[in-house]
């Protein structure tokens, strides 16, 4: 199967982790050889109750009995879509009100960028350098390093980048800009977190403007920070927020929200502002439904501030520099690439899932499902000190 994977399946690199997957059920997922790996990637943030949780396969198996697909997005009334966007709904702000859904968190940043420039007839997009919002043609005109957007130029034009965390680039931020949009907690950069009144001043300069903030909720949504949402943290509501991975326990779905003033500003002049064929899914959505009920109804999302605090009491080590990120988004900053990949593929064989971040080539990814027990991070994490004492001894 490995030479069929490498042949007939497109690579995002040359080195994938080539994992043969057979089987995953809670924090753990189980090669061909029945060997378990305790998993800290999950699924880089998007498994967010861990694999398999019986409320979302239940979930997913009760929608399937009834009906899949049945209309392209939005002209059909269908329950767990509907149930879904108003309880979510319930746990936002009152400006945020209507939920676009879609197939992906990628998908939902071009919504994004789209209702922006709709909504103020202007055409500039501020993001921030090393910033991460997808790969596809929008996203990439807002991603934050010039090197990987360099060979699919020309992108989208009269997108502009600031620093993050820095006040000084707001006025950056003029009449002329239609959306800033920026990660709640940057993720491909390192997990940096803003600075106490940072995401407020750029709030405050958007309003000033006339522009709207745009949060990319994508990874630090969905309990993984502590808070349902991140922004929580930092006492400030975006114009237009994008969620995506751990919003559907494991299965594929991203949205935007904002206003129902705003979003309704896509369905005419044009009609059709933004379209797609399986946002919304039924059985997709049920699965959403199921995990947002399961987080807001249970302690996991308050747990998940505990356990980060019992990951970083139990990872100290002298390779250890740093551990940035919130909550169950957490990063090791080592001092060098090589002793992350290092770390990374030993962890690997001795039953540890780790992985890299984007564009902090010293970080080592740590984001397990937020259902992960005590014991399972102190296994976990021991193994990791053991690996960093081998390379360090060898």
């Amino acid at each position: 199967m490995e030479k069929d994977f490498f042949k007939y399946q497109a690579q995002t690199t040359p080195h994938p982790l080539a994992l043969k997957v057979l089987k995953a059920k809670g924090s753990y997922i189980y090669d061909q050889n029945q060997k378990k790996y305790l998993d800290f990637i999950a699924g880089v943030s998007a498994c967010s109750l861990g694999h398999c949780h019986p409320k979302v396969v239940k979930a997913v198996k009760n929608q399937l009995d009834k009906y899949l697909h049945v209309m392209v997005y939005g002209e059909f009334i269908q329950e767990p879509a509907v149930h879904l966007t108003k309880l979510l709904h319930h746990y936002l702000p009152d400006n945020l009100t209507t939920t676009y859904l879609t197939n992906s968190g990628t998908e939902a940043i071009e919504g994004a960028i789209k209702l922006a420039r709709r909504a103020t007839e202007r055409k500039e997009i501020i993001y921030a350098k090393k910033a991460y919002h997808g790969s596809t043609l929008g996203a990439l005109s807002i991603l934050g390093v010039e090197s990987q957007k360099q060979k699919f130029e020309p992108l989208i034009p009269e997108c502009h980048a600031i620093e993050f965390n820095t006040e000084s680039e707001l006025s950056k931020i003029t009449n002329k800009t239609a959306g800033v949009i920026l990660e709640t907690i940057q993720g491909g950069a390192g997990f940096i977190v803003p600075k106490s009144d940072y995401l407020k001043k750029v709030k405050k300069r958007c309003e000033e403007v006339g522009a709207l903030l745009i949060l990319d909720e994508i990874q630090p949504g969905f309990g993984r920070t502590g808070k349902l949402f991140g922004f929580e943290h930092f006492e400030i509501s975006p114009d237009i927020l994008v969620v995506g991975k751990g919003m559907g326990g494991g299965m594929t779905i991203g949205g935007f929200i904002a206003s129902n003033e705003l979003m309704m500003l896509l369905s005419n002049h044009p009609k059709l502002g933004h379209i797609t064929t399986f946002g919304g899914n039924p059985v997709i959505a049920a699965a959403a439904l199921a995990t947002l009920k399961e987080l807001t109804e249970t302690s996991l999302i308050r747990e998940t501030l505990i356990k980060e605090k019992l990951f970083k009491k139990l990872l100290v080590h002298p390779s250890i520099k740093e551990i940035r990120g919130k909550g169950l988004m957490l990063a090791l900053i080592v001092e060098s690439p090589e002793l992350a990949s290092k770390l990374i593929l030993k962890c690997k064989e001795k039953g540890v899932l780790l992985f890299w971040l984007l564009f902090e080539n010293k970080a080592i990814r740590i984001t397990p499902p937020l259902t992960i027990s005590e014991q399972e991070i102190r296994e976990g994490c021991e193994i990791i000190l053991e690996v960093f004492d081998s390379i360090l001894t060898n």
